[in-house]
């Protein structure tokens, strides 16, 4: 039965994420008229990041009316089944409300404080990575895995910023990168770089806090492609986030050094 929840979930959140980025694509490409609020300092958001996390609330809940909700846009709705979908309608806004094509729609389900299913559709490309717990992970069709026998210097590792986050913090953490011999990546979307870190296109990732909607399906992306994640609980991040860092297996535990020197423990 569990099985057959977890596939049910997973086809279906595939389905309706990549929905959801044919209504975002519209928005996208009509960039230059649409509305936009600050929330604050690189917090941005549109009238199409409501809209879009509309859309993928309307079709969950006709999907799995049982289930909970929780998004970046809107109030959670409680529901009695014990799954949660998180959503993130726009992962990269900042880029997407000024016509750069590096943004993503995001879809974790959690169970039992363990993300479940983890979906990052990326309508520009037209690609979607996508897990679930114990079935490994794929870009479309294809399996995946983190960068073999990777090391610092062989390629690039993503890094977040965000308003919360220490300017200090993260200038400490580069300078710990490249003095190894390492280059940094900073895409503006903290879910398409975990994306990128579970098909081996960057070796790693790491941020000193991320909200749940944000980091979730990443999480499970790279955990199924073979790579290393910090241990955390999926219900304390959805209440709190936490601090993210993930890696191939040859460059986690560097990584995890250079944050906790940069970021703390």
């Amino acid at each position: 039965m569990d099985d057959d929840a977890l596939n049910r979930r997973q086809q279906a959140g595939i389905d309706i994420t990549r929905e959801a980025g044919t209504l975002a694509l519209r928005h996208f490409e009509a960039f230059g008229s649409l509305a936009i609020e600050k929330k604050g300092h690189q917090d941005l958001v549109s009238e199409a990041d409501r809209e879009v996390e509309l859309a993928v609330r309307a079709a969950l809940a006709e999907a799995f009316p049982d289930d909970s909700i929780v998004g970046e846009e809107h109030a959670p709705t409680e529901g009695a089944s014990g799954w949660t979908w998180v959503i993130d309608p726009i992962d990269g806004t900042a880029n997407f409300v000024r016509g750069i094509p590096a943004w993503t729609v995001v879809l974790a389900c959690v169970q039992g404080g363990r993300t479940r299913v983890g979906i990052i559709h990326d309508p520009v490309h037209d690609e979607t990575h996508h897990a679930r717990e114990g079935g490994g992970a794929f870009l479309d069709d294809v399996p995946v895995r983190c960068a073999p026998d990777a090391r610092l210097t062989d390629g690039s590792v993503g890094v977040g910023f965000s308003g919360r986050t220490r300017a200090e913090d993260v200038a400490r953490l580069i300078d710990g990168l490249l003095a190894e011999g390492g280059v940094f990546l900073r895409n503006a979307s903290g879910a398409l770089s975990l994306a990128y870190v579970s098909s081996g296109r960057l070796l790693g990732y790491a941020e000193s806090h991320m909200n749940a909607w944000d980091c979730l399906a990443g999480q499970l992306l790279v955990a199924e492609a073979g790579g290393m994640i910090e241990a955390q609980d999926a219900d304390v991040m959805i209440r709190d986030g936490g601090r993210v860092v993930v890696g191939a297996r040859g460059v986690f535990a560097d990584l995890v050094r250079l944050a906790d020197a940069s970021f703390g423990a």
